[in-house]
């Protein structure tokens, strides 16, 4: 961990994503037919999020669709706001939803090879703390929320049409030189830890911590 991320505090915020780079070089082939490739499992990502059209938006779009649609989003607020519990079965289905999508995402942005699982991790590393919501989840805060997180998507909604411009660019490189550049490899994989903390924060709601404005 870097001694940035550790002073913006998104090193050990409780939602945390990272995506092996592929040193060895990607293949030429199935990035230009990705689009085609991925279609399969983005219909089933979006059978899951309840919204098929945002699945296949390389723009981080699948991220609020779908994890606001396929997360138990509602219940936990209920249960939340009246009893003050997370029911541990709603966590395990919204952390395994939520990588699932992540790894469909990761191969659509043309990050990994390997044609995503639906159960096996891979090389997407996605983590999610479990929280005791008595002690650490305020009951009332999950009806603000959404107002307090519109700064965030603001800037997200910015760094999201770079992000499709970066990963045309690594496209095109890809096809030339077998490598995605580095640089907008980390820069890809640092918008979608954002998103990641902001779902945490507002969808998910496992945690009341509020999201750092950081890519690490």
């Amino acid at each position: 961990m870097s001694a940035s991320a550790e002073a913006s505090g998104a090193g050990d915020y409780p939602a945390r994503l990272d995506v092996d780079y592929p040193e060895q070089g990607l293949n030429r082939a199935t990035t230009l037919f990705r689009i085609l490739l991925v279609i399969p499992v983005a219909i089933v990502a979006g059978l899951i999020g309840g919204s098929f059209a945002s699945a296949g938006l390389p723009d981080g779009s699948d991220w609020r669709t779908l994890i606001s649609g396929g997360a138990l989003f509602l219940p936990v607020l209920l249960m939340i706001v009246f009893r003050q519990k997370y029911p541990r079965w709603w966590f395990d289905w919204n952390l395994e939803a939520t990588r699932f999508v992540a790894r469909v995402y990761a191969y659509m942005a043309l990050m990994r090879d390997e044609y995503p699982s639906t159960d096996e991790h891979q090389a997407v590393r996605l983590e999610l703390d479990y929280p005791d919501a008595a002690r650490d989840l305020n009951r009332w805060l999950p009806l603000v929320k959404w107002f307090l997180a519109i700064p965030h998507y603001i800037v997200l909604a910015v760094l999201s049409v770079a992000e499709v411009v970066c990963v045309v660019i690594a496209w095109f490189a890809i096809l030339f030189t077998g490598r995605y550049p580095r640089g907008l490899f980390d820069f890809v994989l640092g918008v979608n830890r954002w998103w990641l903390r902001v779902a945490a924060y507002m969808w998910l709601l496992t945690t009341d911590r509020y999201p750092p404005f950081s890519m690490r």
